[in-house]
């Protein structure tokens, strides 16, 4: 009788379990898996929004996909940012959230305000700021020729290689502070008695760093790292606020390329798009798969 009363209460806390984790279940399956499905089924398909059919052969998009020049660019561009702008921007925020960890440090709480103020200015206002800072007659280009560097104004952003730069720049300057808050977080964590115990071994400042701070933050940088990856691969705001993707598409990213694709140039291609969103998808998932697989300290 006792068995079956603790079976039955087992029961009951099971159902109460699945109750609660239905709604955010049904939701995360209207909002997510069902999109991904149906963008998979339309990827498959031609034609205008209002009368699309099955491609021929079926994954013509795809193949079309891989001979389209500017979607290579574009793909080319965006790990460009990734490649130069995550390590970066990582490795500046767990230094800045070192620095800011220190107790002795006064005005803390001020320094950690002003590195994380950028994230909380908007995606469209802070690339017209760093557009109208980088214009031939902005701020930066007039005191590059009041100093001299410059004997005229340079076009910044009508220049390729400075576009690129541009943007690296400016999401440095955006994103650094958001994930300095998770390493901040990650180091009020450990303790400073092994610090201290470090310190008695007669280790440095640098040594400590490499052997306790940064495998302690290991699950932390692993967090921040796949989160950086999947912001980037979908790069948008900056590709199309910051330089429209010019000068000549030399800074368009996958993302700005899906939308011209999808509502940017007057014909609405979703299942070429749509093709071109089911690849950056895989790319985010591998990537994000083995970022896990390489910081997975488990035996």
């Amino acid at each position: 009788m006792g068995k079956k009363k603790i079976m039955t209460l087992r029961g009951k806390q099971k159902a109460a379990g699945w109750v609660f984790l239905a709604p955010a279940a049904v939701l995360i399956f209207i909002m997510c898996f069902y999109p991904m499905v149906q963008a998979f089924i339309m990827s498959l398909k031609t034609g205008s929004s209002a009368n699309m059919k099955w491609a021929e052969p079926v994954f013509y998009n795809y193949k079309r996909m891989f001979a389209d020049k500017l979607f290579i660019r574009s793909i080319g561009n965006t790990f460009l940012y990734l490649i130069i702008e995550v390590p970066i921007m990582l490795v500046l925020a767990i230094l800045l959230a070192q620095l800011l960890n220190n107790k002795q440090l006064k005005f803390k709480g001020l320094f950690r305000t002003c590195v994380f103020l950028p994230c909380a200015t908007s995606l469209v206002s802070y690339a017209l700021i760093f557009k109208s800072m980088f214009a031939t007659q902005g701020l930066i280009n007039t005191i590059l020729v009041n100093l001299g560097i410059f004997k005229e104004n340079f076009n910044f952003l009508g220049t390729p290689g400075t576009a690129k730069a541009i943007i690296i720049i400016a999401l440095i300057w955006r994103w650094t502070g958001y994930n300095m808050v998770f390493y901040l977080a990650g180091l009020q964590n450990i303790e400073y008695s092994v610090y201290e115990a470090a310190k008695i071994d007669g280790a440095n400042g640098w040594k400590t760093f490499w052997g306790i701070t940064v495998p302690l933050l290991k699950p932390v940088i692993v967090m921040t790292f796949i989160m950086s990856i999947n912001g980037t691969l979908q790069l948008f705001d900056e590709s199309v606020n910051l330089t429209a993707g010019g000068p000549a598409n030399s800074t368009i990213t996958m993302s700005h390329y899906i939308y011209n694709n999808s509502f940017g140039q007057g014909v609405a291609n979703f299942g070429y798009a749509s093709a071109m969103a089911f690849v950056v998808f895989i790319m985010v998932a591998i990537l994000a798969a083995i970022n896990m697989k390489v910081g997975d300290t488990r035996d």
